[in-house]
């Protein structure tokens, strides 16, 4: 176990970055939110709150900036896909140091994104399995009882990549050092294209999808993982399935919330990039192309209200 502490960013206090840095505070390590001037205010004069089945309930207070102005051991970055942009340039590379930047979003595509910004041998690839959510600026609720995180990089050197692992263990999270970056992302996206698409496309919880739209869950789930497999992944249709058919009958995806709350969903950054491999790879994905075109036109419609 590290005995070190590392100074820690945070960018994207919701309910992942939130409940992560929160974590992080807890165990001894200096964090900083980058956060947006009012979400900021909200944090730096109230700390944040977590009510967690996992790490119980707590509170820690907040330091939170709307840009990094120092050097950090590591960076996290913890916001939806369309917001990418817009929250690293909270961070500048020179403010940032040689420090390790963790992004921990969905999809596979913002990994280009983050190495256009930073230097590649400072970033690691994860991917995080929790539901976690802010439901105000500084509370966070973590229902799911695990909270799971796979690190992996092809361009940081092993090392650094065990050292942000180890870190994220003694803090009390579960993390896997994983060898293959592209995998990582490929079996996430797996479980989560199939599970954003249809619930999304269904308004309504995992039970429905899985009982009442089976076909089409079926059949995304073939197309996905094909994809996923001729994208570096080990990854399995029946696995896949045998999945949704374990999980809580009223699991819901951070896209359905998205969508039923007329807000930007990761669509493009879930759905949209599943096609483009496949497009790549020459594999044909008609049920995946109709939701995602579907949803497409649906969000068309909000964004006119």
């Amino acid at each position: 176990m590290p005995e070190s502490r590392w100074s820690v960013a945070v960018v994207g206090p919701g309910g992942v970055g939130g409940l992560l840095g929160a974590v992080l505070a807890r165990a001894g390590h200096q964090v900083v939110y980058v956060a947006k001037p009012d979400t900021a205010a909200a944090l730096n004069s109230g700390g944040i709150h977590v009510r967690s089945a996992q790490f119980g309930e707590f509170h820690v207070p907040a330091v939170a900036v709307p840009r990094l102005a120092a050097p950090v051991d590591v960076c996290l970055v913890a916001v939806k896909a369309t917001s990418l942009e817009a929250a690293l340039a909270g961070v500048p590379a020179e403010a940032l140091g040689d420090g390790l930047v963790l992004p921990l979003l969905n999809g596979v595509e913002h990994m280009s994104v983050v190495r256009a910004r930073f230097p590649a041998q400072q970033v690691v690839a994860g991917a995080i399995r929790v539901e976690s959510t802010r439901v105000a600026p500084g509370r966070v609720e973590h229902t799911s009882p695990f909270c799971w995180i796979d690190v992996a990089s092809g361009t940081a050197p092993r090392v650094r990549v065990d050292e942000v692992a180890a870190q994220l263990r003694q803090a009390g999270l579960e993390v896997t050092v994983r060898d293959d970056e592209a995998a990582l992302l490929w079996d996430k996206l797996a479980f989560l294209a199939p599970l954003a698409l249809l619930t999304t496309h269904a308004a309504a919880p995992v039970d429905v999808v899985r009982d009442e739209r089976r076909a089409d869950l079926v059949a995304v789930i073939g197309e996905v993982t094909a994809v996923a497999r001729a994208s570096g992944a080990a990854v399995d249709a029946t696995t896949i399935l045998g999945m949704f058919d374990r999980v809580p009958a009223g699991m819901r995806s951070s896209m359905q919330r998205d969508a039923q709350a007329n807000r930007p969903t990761e669509l493009d950054a879930i759905g949209g990039a599943v096609l483009r491999a496949a497009g790549r790879r020459d594999i044909d994905t008609p049920v995946t192309a109709r939701l995602v075109d579907e949803l497409a036109a649906r969000e068309a419609t909000w964004a006119t209200l």
